[in-house]
């Protein structure tokens, strides 16, 4: 083996990290905005733009029904991986009074409203479907495609009876606690006013879409459109492409983030010309997708799904790689570190930062053997940690940017696209004649607390929960809140933080929530409520706790710009480290199963 130093000289790995550590920082100042998140237009119910993307439904007609007025035990907010996890372990608990309100025709959340075409999974399918054992279904492609996760979506509510109690095209307007009758009060446009004992708030991260505070956005002639509201109406074809209603049509798409990496390729085979707009390049690695093998299949044996789940998080978090995972670019940074750290007897300053190059330098690497244009290929290359922003995996994205009618228009220089006329896209002092204007830019998931639930939330004494959060999220085990009895914030706060598999995080929050309703209902308790003393126990852990920042992008001064980091702001409206759980989801499985087996419900003061 060789030292440590010359495991780290330039010739021994390909390139000069201080080389690389100054271009990050180039590139990072290149994008940073004083704006921040706030140039992106808000999407409230009172936005001009909310009849097309928060209440228009256009997968589906709209049901006329009569406001309720009922009781349930659990009231669950939210019909996605969340929500649907969340009741499914309810009543595998033994808790069967459970109604789901969803703003969607059905179940799915956001894998109901993303049918863009190519829209796929980025973790294994076997590793981040849900409840796949319970349901009998083995997933036809290691990254389903988005209609297969929909129907997916649809087999667990029907396995789990959870259509019949379900209410749709319904959002929540309020949820306001009732002390004298100790429940909770759920408000809806429907004129509904529902009332539960316990609610589970599970809206999830990706709920709201976003928009970019463009001048002019308004003043678009032509047909324009978000990612998750697609329209093929307009561009014809299907979620498996063929847009034949483009063939003739100028298209232009705003973002290149992981949405836009999925549909790029189907818009570039099919428009007469694309215009790709692209503020910051995303990190592109390859997919290696197959059809699942069905001897593989025929052999798994009962437990399989969590085993592998447990397999997936140790590799992408720096543990034992299972050879299930030695081709998945979640693993690669894992992979390289180990390389490196075999390499030398001694310790390696710097070691994750040098193997971060590494992985970056690769899939540098792979944007140049397949943009033929090496200044398009230039344009296209990420240069930042892979974990600053979303990594994303597609076989066919970079391919896309070798067609003659596809043009990449980069606008990191003037930090954005300038305006939107009634005709085109100014970029760069140009202006671009369009028909189409496409927005892949997403959804609130690290916005403020307030814009990213969008639901007004009243609780002991008619606090907003808001003003509880004014100064940071305050929780226990980052699901329950002191001043708000019997709220449970599912699939919320840090669940990121746990791994890049989001839905095993939620399944983990779910089951502990299920616990904790069973279990009060069964000592007859009306209101459990978080004591403030264990709130501030729950923050001090946290605050004490030295996380990695993997996967919530890491520090806002060293990487670029992106949801992540709240876009890179200076002032952090979100102190991350409140709402994190930064040491994984193996030690914070192992902390609720021993705040479980406690019995004692410890923290919670409890009203019978």
């Amino acid at each position: 083996m060789s030292s440590s130093s010359d495991s780290l000289s330039k010739e021994h790995l390909g390139f000069d990290p201080d080389a690389l550590a100054l271009r990050y920082a180039e590139e990072r100042e290149k994008r940073i905005r004083a704006d921040a998140e706030a140039q992106f237009v808000q999407l409230g119910h009172d936005s001009p733009f909310a009849n097309q993307y928060l209440e228009e439904d256009p997968y589906c007609e709209s049901q006329d029904r009569a406001p309720l007025f009922d009781e349930r035990e659990v009231i669950v907010i939210g019909g996605g991986w969340v929500g649907m996890l969340t009741a499914a372990r309810l009543i595998q608990a033994g808790v069967n009074d459970v109604r789901i309100v969803e703003s969607g025709g059905d179940f799915g959340g956001t894998w109901y409203w993303n049918r863009y075409p190519g829209a796929q999974c980025d973790i294994e399918s076997y590793s981040y479907l849900p409840l796949l054992e319970e349901t009998g279904y083995i997933p036809k492609l290691r990254f389903s495609y988005a209609s297969e996760i929909y129907e997916h979506a649809q087999r667990i509510g029907r396995h789990f009876d959870l259509y019949k109690d379900a209410v749709f095209q319904t959002w929540v307007t309020e949820l306001r606690w009732l002390e004298e009758a100790q429940m909770w009060q759920v408000s809806t446009n429907r004129g509904d006013k529902m009332r539960a004992r316990h609610v589970c708030l599970g809206t999830g991260p990706a709920n709201r879409p976003r928009l970019p505070g463009i001048p002019g956005i308004e003043d678009f002639k032509g047909h324009s459109f978000h990612t998750c509201r697609w329209d093929y109406n307009f561009t014809g074809g299907s979620p498996e492409g063929n847009l034949t209603g483009l063939a003739d049509k100028t298209v232009a798409i705003i973002g290149t983030g992981a949405t836009a990496v999925q549909c790029v390729p189907a818009l570039g085979d099919s428009a007469k010309q694309l215009y790709v707009f692209q503020r910051t390049p995303s990190s592109v690695d390859v997919r290696n997708n197959a059809e699942t093998d069905p001897e593989w299949a025929k052999n798994l044996q009962p437990g399989w799904q969590k085993a592998r789940q447990k397999k997936f998080g140790e590799a992408f978090l720096g543990g034992p790689i299972d050879p299930a995972f030695l081709d998945d670019g979640w693993t690669r940074l894992t992979r390289n570190l180990k390389e490196l750290a075999s390499q030398t007897t001694e310790p390696i300053p710097g070691l994750v930062q040098i193997a971060d190059f590494k992985t970056m330098e690769e899939i540098r690497g792979h944007v140049d053997a397949t943009v033929k244009d090496p200044m398009v290929a230039e344009k296209l290359k990420a240069y930042y940690n892979q974990f600053c922003k979303r990594p994303t995996f597609n076989d066919f994205y970079l391919d896309t940017f070798n067609r003659p009618n596809v043009e990449l228009v980069d606008v990191s220089t003037t930090q954005g696209v300038e305006a939107i006329t009634e005709t085109g896209i100014v970029a760069n002092g140009q202006e671009y004649a369009v028909d189409c204007i496409i927005y892949a830019s997403g959804f609130e998931i690290t916005s403020s607390y307030e814009r990213r639930l969008g639901i007004p939330i009243f609780g002991r004494g008619g606090q907003s929960i808001y003003t509880h959060w004014q100064d940071g999220m305050r929780t226990l085990h980052g699901l329950m809140v002191s001043g708000f009895p019997n709220l449970y914030l599912c699939g919320g706060g840090f669940v990121f933080q746990l791994g890049a598999n989001y839905a095993h995080g939620i399944d983990v929050q779910a089951g502990h929530v299920a616990y904790t309703i069973s279990e009060l209902g069964r000592r007859g308790i009306k209101a459990a409520n978080v004591s403030q003393e264990a709130e501030e126990r729950w923050i001090a852990d946290q605050l004490e706790t030295k996380g990695s920042g993997l996967v919530l992008g890491g520090s806002p001064d060293t990487c670029t710009p992106g949801y992540y980091n709240q876009e890179g702001t200076t002032q952090r409206y979100r102190n991350v480290r409140r709402e994190t759980y930064s040491k994984g989801v193996g030690a914070y499985m192992k902390l609720l199963s021993r705040w479980r087996s406690g019995g004692e419900l410890d923290g919670l003061e409890l009203e019978t």
